[in-house]
């Protein structure tokens, strides 16, 4: 971790719930870093398991939600051009666009757990203006469980919190697994649907 983020992740947690809150908010630091350092501080009892997991899980939607106004009013070129100031790419874009037309506003629950769209995934849903109470469900409900994940393993690591990649590294692959296999699911229930619409 380089010292500007380390210093920067010292400053926000110093802040307790909130910094970890705003620092979910602002995509500078990965989600996993500063979840999983909030899990160390719940492991030094400065702050609660249940604070850290909903304070998490606020700032990870609000984040998704600012992404998500961006892609409906600034669009793909906007992205394509600032994106890397939060982390998104335009090959993130293009994977996402891809799952999205494919797999429709279902993906935004399954997509919150696969690392190269996990972010970008509101780009599309954004850019066609899906409704904004849904995807704020969907997303949350992705969330949590990822904030508890991290939150967890971070407590589990206690001081060396900073080796949350490797430790974690073995479980992401369920998750994206587990992901792949709901949006399997979830396309299949569409194909069904909408076979059953026509007739």
């Amino acid at each position: 971790m380089s010292e500007i983020i380390h210093d920067l992740l010292m400053w926000l947690t110093d802040l307790g719930y909130w910094g970890i809150m705003i620092g979910l908010m602002i995509e500078v630091i990965p989600s996993e870093i500063v979840l999983s350092y909030g899990g160390y501080l719940v492991s030094l009892d400065k702050i609660s398991f249940v604070g850290a997991v909903i304070y998490g899980t606020i700032g990870g939607v609000i984040a998704q939600i600012f992404v998500y106004w961006i892609g409906r009013y600034g669009g793909r070129p906007f992205l394509e051009k600032y994106g890397k100031y939060i982390l998104i790419h335009k090959k993130h874009i293009d994977v996402a666009e891809q799952w999205f037309e494919r797999y429709g506003s279902g993906v935004i629950f399954t997509a919150r757990f696969i690392p190269v769209v996990r972010h970008a995934i509101s780009i599309p849903a954004g850019i066609t203006r899906m409704p904004l109470g849904r995807f704020t469900i969907l997303t949350t409900l992705a969330v949590i469980p990822w904030s508890i994940f991290f939150i967890y393993l971070g407590m589990e690591l206690g001081s060396n919190w900073e080796n949350i990649e490797e430790m974690a590294a073995p479980h992401i692959g369920k998750f994206i697994w587990a992901a792949v296999g709901l949006t399997a699911l979830y396309f299949i229930f569409m194909i069904i649907r909408n076979r059953r619409n026509k007739r």
